[in-house]
């Protein structure tokens, strides 16, 4: 058990990691990977009010964190260092070239992580 749980805190550190570098590089990895194409950036879902991308992202960095640290103390740590990450990095896009602050991102990181958080809470205190 203790194996697999350094398993997830190695991966949750792997996947912050290559978000911070998406994040902060000026162009879209993915587009280029995807399309050939720093300039396109390829969506899962075409969002409305949210950035799904970044919902989906969020979540799933979330899910990682939870399962790396539910046993720990750390978990406080971690619901504040995601929801500040989230706003940040975003933030961060107004001084990167071709990258561009969006409200939509900004809500779908944070709306990513409190549902996961909200299901994390809810199945310990009722499960």
């Amino acid at each position: 058990m203790k194996k697999l749980n350094n398993i997830l805190i190695v991966s949750f550190h792997l996947v912050n990691l290559i978000l911070i570098s998406f994040y902060l590089y000026p162009g879209s990895i993915l587009g280029y990977i995807v399309y050939d194409d720093f300039t396109k950036q390829p969506e899962i879902v075409n969002g409305f009010i949210i950035s799904f991308n970044h919902f989906f992202t969020f979540s799933f960095l979330s899910t990682l964190g939870i399962l790396a640290y539910h046993s720990s103390n750390k978990i406080n740590i971690l619901i504040k260092y995601l929801l500040s990450i989230s706003i940040i990095l975003e933030l961060i896009h107004i001084a990167i070239p071709q990258r561009a602050f969006e409200v939509e991102d900004i809500v779908g990181n944070i709306l990513g992580i409190i549902l996961i958080i909200t299901i994390y809470k809810f199945k310990k205190k009722y499960v």
